[in-house]
């Protein structure tokens, strides 16, 4: 039987998405290990960040191929939006994670929910509740304190504004998860990853031509192969895996919550290999704790009050 068949304990649910989580934390720190000079010698010859979107999202693809099932294979017309969507988020969050610091791109992106929150309510229709709507209010100012402080990065607006935007595209992406959730989840995901990838070459095959695209292609050394291959199985498949299982028992309430050591370690991490690139600015202080503030208040779980006689 698949692993996705089966459905663990609840306490097995909440460690496989503990692990996705850590997992998908290593970003920051597995990008600056490409850029920065280290013991592992992978930060030459130097990569773009489009390059290293590219090969992430396609070794994260193939790390998910083995796990899918003929029957998963079905395609609905939001999917090609979707992919579309899912190269473009990936572009602009490794974008902002290579020219900014690790601590904006990820808290950025973590904005999405507040635009899915949004969406529901103005577009769907769905019904708002006030704990939603006060997270809101705080999570966006949280966004506005960050993007409007970006000047403390050498007024590098436009990373803040790639960030916003990978955080804007995530919320899409989330929205066509929702739509399709009767779908094989390893399916939505594996095309996810390997759609982004096409389309990123395809992209960078049209815009500066062939000749370009295989000098691109090529460019990696095999020591930044091997980094980009751990990169996406481990960074990105595994934690997908492991974040799908955990659903099965969790709650998305609870899966939410816990999704949340996510931004607290990625800025940690990438501080260790560059501290001189990602000491995070004042405004990311205080825009990421409200950010994070506000995703706590949302999903965690209100306390019942005691019955008073």
């Amino acid at each position: 039987m698949s692993p996705f068949n089966t459905i663990p304990s609840a306490a097995n649910g909440r460690w496989c998405i503990v692990l996705a989580s850590v997992l998908w934390s290593l970003s920051g720190m597995l990008t600056r290990l490409l850029q920065n000079p280290t013991a592992l010698e992978v930060h030459d010859p130097k990569l773009t960040p489009l390059q290293i979107a590219f090969f992430r999202a396609l070794f994260a693809g193939l790390f998910l191929v083995p796990m899918l099932r003929r029957r998963d294979i079905r395609f609905r017309p939001l999917m090609a939006p979707m992919v579309m969507t899912f190269a473009v988020m990936n572009a602009l969050f490794l974008s902002a994670m290579a020219l900014g610091t690790a601590a904006n791109a990820i808290l950025l992106q973590n904005s999405a929910p507040f635009f899915v929150f949004i969406v529901s309510v103005f577009v769907l229709g769905e019904a708002a509740d006030r704990k939603s709507l006060i997270a809101l209010l705080i999570g966006m100012a949280g966004m506005i304190v960050i993007v409007g402080g970006s000047d403390d990065l050498g007024g590098r607006l436009d990373v803040a504004l790639m960030g916003l935007g990978s955080g804007i595209t995530y919320a899409f992406i989330i929205l066509c998860l929702r739509a399709m959730r009767n779908e094989s989840p390893q399916w939505l995901i594996a095309q996810n990853h390997l759609g982004s990838a096409f389309c990123l070459a395809l992209a960078v095959c049209v815009i500066w031509g062939p000749t370009y695209w295989i000098e691109w292609l090529t460019t990696p050394s095999w020591r930044q192969l091997i980094l980009l291959l751990i990169f996406g199985c481990v960074q990105m498949g595994l934690p997908y895996f492991l974040f799908a299982r955990g659903l099965r028992s969790v709650s998305p309430q609870e899966a939410g919550t816990i999704s949340l050591l996510e931004p607290l370690l990625n800025p940690l991490w990438a501080y260790l290999i560059s501290p001189e690139t990602d000491t995070p600015p004042q405004a990311t202080w205080i825009g990421g704790a409200l950010i994070l503030g506000a995703l706590a208040y949302r999903y965690l779980p209100s306390r019942k009050k005691s019955a008073t006689l």
